[in-house]
């Protein structure tokens, strides 16, 4: 995940802590199949449009990149999606107009 510079490590462990409850209850990942990136990038590090296909951004634009072995359906995807958002909103006040998600789906042969 990428986001501004700021955040507490504790909100940075909630962030992260949020997003696997959502790959583990959604997204049917296992609950130890855990690894995670966490870049934390100054204002002028982070180009975004704050419109493209958002409300409006805000400095707190958090852009998430997923890679997973098997493709999900399109409901596991709009559950994942749903559930993320709502808990970053609901327990770190984290906009959902805030919130990028991209996933990409890759074969377990081009992982070590």
């Amino acid at each position: 995940m990428t986001l501004r510079q700021g955040y507490s490590e504790a909100a940075l462990h909630q962030i992260s802590t949020l997003l696997q409850q959502a790959l583990v209850a959604e997204f049917d990942v296992p609950e130890h199949d855990c690894f995670q990136v966490i870049e934390m990038l100054p204002a002028g590090q982070r180009v975004f449009d704050r419109h493209y296909l958002s409300g409006g951004r805000s400095d707190n634009f958090v852009l998430f990149q997923v890679t997973a072995g098997r493709p999900r359906t399109r409901q596991q995807k709009q559950q994942f999606y749903h559930s993320l958002c709502t808990t970053l909103q609901a327990e770190v006040a984290i906009d959902p107009d805030d919130v990028m998600i991209i996933i990409q789906f890759n074969s377990t042969e081009e992982w070590s």
